[in-house]
Formats: C-alpha cells, sequence, structure tokens
C-alpha cells in the first residue's frame, strides 16, 4: 500500500460512463482511497419519468496515492483511462476541496435529489400538452397524487392541475457554492 505521507489526492480520468467500475477497481485491487460521487435524480424518458443514477463528474474519479510507486498500476486499473496532468505533471486537488465536496454530500458518494415537490416549487412539466412549460405549484394532492400549478396563458394566470408523475422536481444540486468544485492543480 502507499505511504499517506508523500501521498496526494489526483484526478484521474475514467473510461466514459465506467466511473464506479474505475472506482471499484481502484479500491478493491490496488487498496486506495477513491472519492467517485454519483447524484441520483427524476428524469422525463420516453417511458415516463424515471430515477438515474450519474457520475456527478462524468468520467472523473478522485484517488489517493503515491505516483512515484503506482502511477503505472493506476494508468491500467480497469475503468481508468489515465491520469489527467497538466505540463506533463499528474494534476492534484487540494483536499479541502475533496473535504468540502464530501461535506455538502453529508459524508455520502451519492446524493439522491429530492423527488418531493413543494408549494412554491418551479417544476417542469414532462407529460402532457403542457410538455416542456415551467410552471409553479400552487398546491399538492398527496392523496390524488396531483399537483396544481400556475401556468401563464392568454395573458393571465390560470390554476391547472396535473399529474405529480408528470411533472419534475426542481433539482437540487449537492454542490452549493462554486467553491466546493473540485479543481485539479499542477504539481509543485
Amino acid at each position: 500500500m502507499n505511504n499517506e505521507g508523500e501521498s496526494k489526492r489526483f484526478c484521474l480520468r475514467s473510461q466514459i460512463k465506467r466511473e464506479s467500475v474505475a472506482a471499484a477497481h481502484l479500491r478493491a485491487n490496488l487498496g486506495l482511497e477513491v472519492f467517485a460521487p454519483q447524484i441520483r435524480f427524476r428524469r422525463s424518458t420516453r417511458r415516463g419519468v424515471v430515477w438515474v443514477t450519474e457520475a456527478l463528474f462524468p468520467n472523473y474519479v478522485f484517488a489517493r496515492f503515491d505516483p512515484a510507486q503506482m502511477l503505472r498500476q493506476i494508468r491500467y486499473a480497469a475503468g481508468v483511462s489515465g491520469v489527467v496532468h497538466f505540463g506533463g505533471q499528474p494534476a492534484t486537488v487540494p483536499d479541502e476541496q475533496i473535504a468540502a465536496l464530501q461535506e455538502s454530500m453529508q459524508g455520502e458518494e451519492l446524493f439522491v435529489a429530492p423527488g418531493k415537490v413543494e408549494v412554491g416549487d418551479t417544476v417542469e412539466v414532462v407529460a402532457g400538452p403542457m410538455k416542456g412549460a415551467e410552471v409553479v405549484v400552487s398546491q399538492v394532492m398527496p392523496a390524488k397524487e396531483r399537483v396544481k400549478v400556475l401556468m401563464n396563458v392568454l395573458g393571465g394566470e390560470h390554476e391547472v392541475e396535473v399529474s405529480l408523475a408528470s411533472v419534475l422536481p426542481p433539482r437540487s444540486n449537492p454542490i452549493s457554492s462554486r467553491a466546493g468544485v473540485p479543481r485539479a492543480t499542477k504539481e509543485k
């Protein structure tokens, strides 16, 4: 395993849609500390609204290792396409940035965006004749699994009742500010 005194956190590029494969391989086979955050949210598809899970940073994972000892093994690890470099040097990511991101995700690697709709939320209608419209929720009717929304039509606001399944809740982003986004830096 690596020596914590010499190890730093690096940004690795994963193969397309294989971030979790890369993270699992690096953890299980190389014993590395890896951070590969994911987000789970509702998305409109041809089949209707479904839950999907995606990488928060598509094609990237963050791993702590000593490049002098592990760089070659990491370059050829399953799911990894390479190490991000700046000027020929592997790009490091400050621990504070990863810690801030982990804190915003409440210590978890999977952030589940709330599927809950509340009065006052701006939602997108994803099915029916109003598909694509952004509307404001004026009333939630859980027993009927419906919501009333305010829609600007014909020069005025009108309240319309739609199925709860036909609206996407507002997206919640686990990164509350750009300060929480990891940025790779040149190795010094």
